[in-house]
């Protein structure tokens, strides 16, 4: 695996061994299940398209004001509140359309709108802050960190905007910048379409570059006041390689990072110093991944057979499970059993209820499921 630090970042291996011995030792059932998946090899993993569905659909749930309507929404987070829900919202863009085909003068997402893209609706669905308006061009990712702070990933450049992961205060303050606005680049301070951001609890920044194509494939470390600390992984289908880091989480402990490898069709477990640990197929093909207190693991499949045929013999939809033993439990199908382009939910959260959230980007809006 290739990793690139910032000048004296070093680490004696001895003591990264060790750490790692501990962490295993400490993490038993995580150990038995890398060892069951290196025992089968993962490589052929039989569709998990059955198990119990014990969930129902609350439709038109997220009231917009008069006039306006829900675009493409690839994104969705929960407050620390335990009930509020932050939506990212790509400013009523009808349908996805990728920065490939952007055409000069012609209005692409949230360039040259004045609407807020970033949405907090209360637990009924009643939109109670709005903020964001002329900041961003192509809404991607959000992540709510234990402070309560919004941090958005703008995926696409236009007019000296975009590129960038921006946090905001949950009032809307811009906090801090990482990216160079306007400007796709593989350099240390630069991201291309990044997808993805989450945080540790000590505050240390992971970024999720790259969506594919001639883009970026790595995952960008950064302390909490934004300094460059690390970057890992390259293009490829290997282990530690990435194509698509589309969607990050992490544990209940803040320890692991769990990379949704999109284009690889694999959850990517790696320590936080980019040490790769495993990876799990038997949740298909990620767009989104929450993790809540309880090490409870929600995937959203939104491409699976109607994408580029990709992961043929997989069903879209929401997969639950355990993050601590990769076991799933429960599945919510995609409704739309055949279909060209992305369907059902790409991002997902939960509530401290146990409600799930699916935003969707085809569809255009965001699915709330309560348990029957």
């Amino acid at each position: 695996m290739h990793f690139q630090a910032r000048p004296g970042y070093a680490r004696n291996l001895g003591i990264v061994a060790c750490s790692i011995a501990a962490f295993l030792f400490a993490v038993p059932a995580l150990v038995v299940v890398e060892r069951a998946v290196a025992q089968v090899g993962q490589g052929a993993v039989t569709p998990t398209n059955g198990g119990p569905n014990p969930y129902r659909s609350i439709d038109g749930w997220g009231k917009l004001p008069p006039g306006r309507i829900w675009g493409s929404t690839s994104a969705v987070d929960i407050d620390p509140d335990g009930s509020s829900v932050w939506v990212l919202e790509r400013c009523g863009a009808q349908g996805f359309v990728p920065a490939s085909q952007m055409q000069p003068g012609v209005p692409f997402n949230c360039d040259g709108s004045d609407l807020d893209p970033v949405l907090k609706f209360d637990s009924s669905g009643k939109l109670v802050k709005s903020f964001g308006a002329g900041l961003l061009v192509f809404p991607h990712g959000i992540h709510v960190d234990r402070e309560g702070n919004i941090w958005a990933v703008d995926g696409a450049a236009r007019n000296g905007k975009g590129q960038q992961v921006i946090k905001f205060s949950p009032d809307g303050r811009v906090l801090l910048r990482l990216g160079k606005a306007g400007v796709a680049g593989a350099g240390l301070d630069e991201f291309n379409a990044p997808s993805s951001v989450v945080t540790a609890p000590n505050g240390d920044i992971f970024v999720g570059d790259g969506h594919g194509g001639d883009t970026n494939a790595r995952i960008m470390k950064f302390s909490k006041d934004g300094k460059f600390i690390k970057t890992w992984g390259k293009l490829g289908s290997g282990a530690g390689e990435i194509d698509i880091p589309h969607t990050m989480a992490m544990d209940s402990q803040g320890r692991l990072l769990f990379v949704g490898d999109r284009n690889n069709n694999r959850i990517q477990i790696f320590d936080q110093d980019g040490i790769y640990l495993n990876q799990w197929k038997q949740f298909s093909r990620p767009s989104g991944v929450f993790i809540d207190k309880n090490d409870v693991i929600y995937v959203a499949d939104s491409e699976s057979e109607s994408v580029r045929n990709s992961n043929i013999g997989w069903k879209r939809g929401i997969r639950v499970g355990s993050a601590r033993t990769g076991a799933l439990t429960a599945f919510i199908p995609d409704p739309v059993e055949k279909i060209t382009g992305t369907s059902a939910a790409e991002g997902v959260a939960a509530d401290a209820m146990g409600n799930i959230y699916g935003a969707e980007v085809g569809p255009k809006r965001v699915m709330k499921y309560v348990r029957q």
